[in-house]
């Protein structure tokens, strides 16, 4: 946060309202240059930095996380006191001035080292919490350096633009009035930045970011072949050339389990499943992408077996294994699944830069495919289920307008680790039942749609769980679930009351400051166990299928044989 142009007037290193220390002149002189008030912010957002969050954090990620946060507080604090000085007009004496630095000192040289040993408990308690291992906490030392020199960073960065105001503003200032010339400067410099990184640098930056990952979608993955299989996308037989899948449809047509291994499972002749999948090479446009994906499901028979899977990747165009890998031993190999790709980029990259493409995709391929099975006779469709993960899940939902939608036109949902701006899944969560939390919401009694993090957890509801089923499968530690603009100022729900199992009881919301622990969660959410953050392994996934779309005669018993079964 910048503060205005005469937050910090140009004072000697022993007016008031700066350090002052006498024995050592260079440090006084240095520390001269920071605002008393505005080191009393850094230092109060950097204790509360190292208060924990949702996941454990390694040691070079707390001090980047530490120093942005620390900068941020130096800004504010910064602001306070400008404002304190404008509108007060009583100033501290000598001896006020000289007992506020000391006390600041003292609280500096007390707080750091506590609140280094308790953000390092709190990690260790985290880690147990969602099964991770623990690493030394030794390291935890370097994360005070490291976050000092980010902050200094920031605040150097923060006033190169105050200086930078003040140079227009005294252009400015020879036309016109001086404060309505540093209102202008201010104006005209935040226009100016603002249009360079939402305009220029972040053309240049995504730009580059899909020149960078669209090299490595040229890539296949070791191990991976063109399949000989008719069945695949990509094989001799195939309306989609093998080179055209990309890095991920290369990885999801070639992976699976195979016919010997579901017929070891089943105890039974297994079907080759069906996997289709479309590149983004393979055609002009999203829309010729999912009228291929059709022509494709045509070609294999894929409309003629029990089960038709919709699945709308993540940014990348990747298809979790551990969510598809269950259905298909579990229908014996009599399955399908249609999956196109819309972006070369990673979700995260592909949220901030354009979400279009994810809603595009999942909406022009569910609509293509729904149109060829709402023509086949009632008694000879598949059952059509839906599935998305993540990014994924924010685009799948952009087929449907609600929960009535859902029951017309699928045979359920499977939707994982949805993002906090799915429109769907706010709304239901928005809308449920009263005493029920924020991050296990019952909504409408679960008639239709049920929230689910444990297999435990899908029989919660008070309404009998109607087909066609829906399931939101969501873990409590997962950021991508909670991370929004809105924390930065605004406490969340699920940081109301009850903690869920995996979470921290002492958590606690501080404006700005855990909007940014939140954000750091995002860089490691894969880095924990399937149940925890944003892994999601093939127990949930199996129970998940096993309750919205059961073959005939399943049992929970072989739900949890299936968990063992690893995926491909």
């Amino acid at each position: 946060m910048t503060a205005p142009p005469d937050v910090e007037q140009r004072e000697s290193p022993s007016s008031p309202g700066r350090w002052s220390f006498p024995s050592f002149a260079r440090t006084r002189g240095y520390l001269g240059r920071f605002s008393l008030a505005g080191l009393t912010g850094a230092l109060v957002f950097y204790c509360l930095s190292l208060t924990p969050s949702l996941l454990p954090r390694v040691w070079l990620l707390q001090a980047v996380m530490s120093g942005v946060t620390a900068g941020i507080g130096y800004g504010i604090g910064a602001l306070i006191g400008w404002l304190a000085r404008s509108l007060i007009p009583w100033r501290p004496g000598p001896v006020v001035r000289r007992a506020s630095r000391w006390a600041l000192l003292a609280a500096a040289v007390v707080l750091i080292p506590l609140f280094g040993v308790l953000g390092a408990r709190w990690q260790h308690q985290i880690r147990e919490l969602v099964d991770a291992s623990q690493p030394s906490e030794a390291q935890y030392i370097l994360v005070v350096l490291v976050s000092v020199l980010i902050a200094v960073a920031f605040v150097t960065v923060a006033r190169g633009i105050r200086w930078l105001v003040r140079l227009v503003a005294r252009w400015l200032g020879r036309i016109i009035p001086r404060r309505a010339a540093t209102a202008a400067a201010v104006l005209v410099v935040c226009l100016v930045l603002g249009f360079g990184v939402t305009g220029g640098l972040s053309r240049v930056a995504f730009g580059a970011a899909n020149s960078f990952f669209g090299g490595i979608d040229n890539g296949t993955a070791a191990g991976i072949a063109e399949p000989a299989s008719a069945e695949r996308s990509g094989s001799p037989a195939s309306l989609v050339p093998w080179p055209t899948l990309g890095r991920q449809g290369r990885t999801f047509v070639d992976s699976g389990p195979t016919v010997s291994e579901i017929s070891k499972f089943t105890g039974t002749s297994a079907t080759e499943p069906i996997r289709v999948y479309v590149g983004l090479k393979s055609a002009d446009s999203i829309a010729a992408e999912s009228a291929l994906a059709v022509r494709e499901l045509e070609r294999t028979g894929a409309f003629d077996r029990k089960v038709l899977v919709v699945a709308t990747t993540t940014g990348t165009g990747w298809v979790n294994p551990s969510m598809i890998d269950p259905l298909e031993y579990m229908y014996d190999g009599d399955t399908a699944v249609a999956a196109i790709q819309y972006s070369y980029l990673p979700s995260w990259i592909s949220f901030i830069a354009d979400k279009g493409p994810a809603l595009d995709a999942g909406r022009d391929l569910f609509d293509a495919i729904y149109d060829k099975w709402a023509g086949l006779p009632a008694d000879r469709r598949p059952k059509l289920v839906v599935f998305g993960e993540s990014l994924g899940s924010f685009g799948g939902e952009a087929a449907f307008s609600g929960a009535d939608d859902i029951r017309d036109r699928t045979s359920g949902v499977l939707w994982v680790g949805p993002t906090n701006s799915n429109s769907l899944w706010s709304r239901f969560t928005a809308g449920r039942d009263a005493g029920t939390p924020e991050w296990l919401p019952i909504y409408q009694g679960g008639r239709t749609v049920r929230f689910v993090a444990s297999p435990t957890e899908l029989d919660r509801g008070s309404a009998g769980w109607e087909a066609p089923r829906v399931v939101y499968l969501q873990n409590a530690s997962d950021p991508i679930v909670w991370w929004s603009w809105h924390l930065a100022f605004h406490q969340p729900g699920w940081l109301r009351g009850r903690r869920a199992p995996d979470v921290s009881s002492a958590m606690q919301w501080y404006p700005l400051v855990t909007f940014w622990q939140v954000a750091a969660d995002l860089a490691l959410a894969t880095a924990v166990p399937p149940g925890h953050g944003h892994t999601y392994g093939t127990l949930q996934s199996a129970s998940a299928w096993a309750s919205i779309i059961p073959p005939s005669g399943w049992t929970p018993a072989r739900t949890t044989e299936l968990a063992q079964m690893p995926a491909n």
